[in-house]
């Protein structure tokens, strides 16, 4: 068999980046736009990238097919309840690594049991979760990195506790077929794409808009009898499809994989949920506030949509400890804005129309 160069096709001109902006240089002219380079932008631009070589590796380690270490199971869990397995640990351990010669004074990651100290010059703190989505390293689904800075100038070790409106940045890099990050500086979502062979990430899609609707909603149907009501309400009226109060067919989709929902919303419209349900543990949901949903929230909101516990706006939810649950809903604004008049109520009484008489989830 011929062997062929893995560069041949980037020598030819048939993937071509000269125009692409760098992750490095948008970030650099976003400090410009905002009236200078500060040190407090300075350090936030300092720590992103940071993040990012380690997404960089990371996705490295991921494709390079070693995943022995990755299909163990670690006889331990997370603070969280979750099962650690070693690329967790791994994850974990390569992003402290990288930033600890960066302006960050303190750290929460869901694989520490408290906030870990780390510059004691530094400014900021970081939120993340290492690795969302290992349990699908096995299938070779989708996995991520999630994050969210913050100022600590004034609230210190707390500074993780603030509420998602005061992130400084947020983003998420995902490792599937392309790596990919999605960031947000409070200035519109964006979309960068690691090219392996140049060793950067370059801006691929700028200030994406999320479908305010959609047809297309993401849960975890097995949970279905442990809903409350409402949500079963919900998810029953898109099941009727165009036979029922909604007038149209929906499809459904769940890939166990938080940045590989969030990201297909952000690409073509839709609703994810994952609510609280009657199931020991779950009552306040499952999804982590300070790790997870807030630099989801920030994202969606950053690209036109809305995200929600279902009753209130995600970004307005003030965490008491770091491994704090939330329900999460977000996606597209106007089915958002819907799920909440479920959860209120609104949306009871013309589901009582005899029109409408009796439903299941799967049969009628």
């Amino acid at each position: 068999m011929r062997r062929i160069r893995d560069d041949a096709f980037l020598d030819k001109g048939i993937i071509d980046l000269p125009d692409l902006i760098t992750l490095g240089n948008w970030l650099e002219r976003q400090v410009a736009c905002s009236g200078g380079a500060d040190q407090h932008s300075k350090d936030v631009q300092q720590t992103i990238r940071a993040i990012c070589e380690a997404g960089r590796i990371l996705a490295g380690i991921i494709a390079s097919g070693d995943m022995g270490s990755a299909r163990e199971t670690v006889l331990s869990t997370n603070e969280d309840g979750d099962v650690q397995k070693p690329l967790d640990i791994k994850a974990n351990d390569l992003i402290i690594e990288l930033l600890k010669e960066q302006p960050v004074a303190w750290l929460a990651s869901e694989e520490l049991a408290q906030i870990h100290e780390m510059n004691s010059n530094g400014t900021l703190a970081v939120a993340m979760d290492p690795l969302d989505g290992s349990s699908n390293v096995d299938t070779n689904l989708s996995l991520g990195t999630i994050f969210s800075i913050y100022d600590a100038t004034l609230l210190g070790r707390d500074a993780v506790l603030q509420t998602g409106r005061q992130q400084l940045a947020a983003g998420y890099i995902v490792y599937g077929p392309q790596t990919t990050l999605t960031l947000t500086l409070g200035n519109g979502t964006h979309i960068f794409t690691l090219d392996r062979a140049r060793r950067h990430f370059f801006l691929t899609s700028g200030n994406i808009q999320i479908p305010q609707e959609t047809s297309e909603f993401a849960i975890n149907a097995s949970n279905f009898r442990f809903w409350d009501a409402n949500v079963r309400n919900y998810v029953e009226d898109c099941m009727d499809g165009e036979t029922g109060i909604r007038g149209r067919d929906f499809n459904m989709r769940w890939l166990a994989s938080l940045v590989a929902e969030c990201h297909r919303i952000l690409s073509r419209g839709g609703i994810f949920l994952y609510p609280a349900d009657a199931r020991p543990g779950y009552g306040n949901g499952r999804l982590r506030l300070v790790y997870e949903a807030n630099a989801i929230a920030w994202l969606i909101e950053q690209a036109g949509g809305s995200a929600s516990t279902g009753t209130a706006p995600i970004l307005d939810v003030q965490p008491k400890s770091i491994h704090e649950r939330v329900s999460l809903v977000f996606g597209s604004s106007d089915e958002v804005e819907l799920v909440e008049n479920y959860c209120n109520g609104t949306v009871i009484a013309e589901r009582q129309s005899p029109l409408f008489a009796k439903r299941g989830l799967f049969m009628h």
